[in-house]
């Protein structure tokens, strides 16, 4: 578990610097940069909390509280789902896992693409706004920042794996 919060606070530290950094290359300014780190990914939390109600809706699916749809939302991002948590997702008789993934892939594609368009769209509106309403650094932001993001979530990603699988060799090393 400790190292499943390192990786979380490691990922968060690498995309607070990287949308400081890709700001501060776009507006050269310090300040505007700062926010765009700090402000954005607020909105962007309200807004994924919207959207993922909207999906709620859309799939039919019942709400759970407010502190169970927290723990299954942090488990699913984090993939720590066992299979049967998992399936409870579309039927059985359980309302099902809020943050599974919908069963169709029309349904994933959409929302994958629903989700794209609301947080370019929030990403832009926040810059719009911290650029002193210029839409072409807002823009830019916008659009390049998300594509770096991706690169270095990435790379992120690989170093973690690298990381856990030395680990289980190191456990399975110490086992034998």
């Amino acid at each position: 578990m400790k190292a499943l919060a390192l990786k979380v606070a490691t990922y968060g530290v690498m995309h607070l610097i990287v949308a400081i950094i890709v700001a501060y290359a776009i507006t050269r300014d310090w300040r505007i940069a700062l926010a765009v780190g700090l402000i954005e990914p607020f909105f962007q939390t309200i807004a994924y909390s919207v959207h993922d109600r909207i999906w709620h809706r859309i799939e039919r699916r019942k709400m759970r509280s407010g502190v169970e749809e927290t723990a299954e939302a942090v488990t699913a991002r984090l993939d720590v789902m066992n299979a049967r948590e998992q399936s409870r997702a579309h039927g059985h008789g359980h309302p099902g896992h809020s943050h599974a993934l919908p069963t169709s892939l029309r349904q994933i594609a959409m929302k994958t693409f629903t989700y794209s368009v609301m947080h370019f769209a929030v990403a832009v509106a926040v810059a719009y706004v911290l650029t002193g309403f210029n839409w072409r650094l807002a823009l830019a932001i916008g659009l390049i920042e998300p594509i770096v993001q991706t690169v270095f979530f990435t790379v992120h990603d690989r170093i973690w794996a690298r990381i856990e699988a030395r680990r289980a060799r190191d456990r399975k090393l110490a086992a034998a």
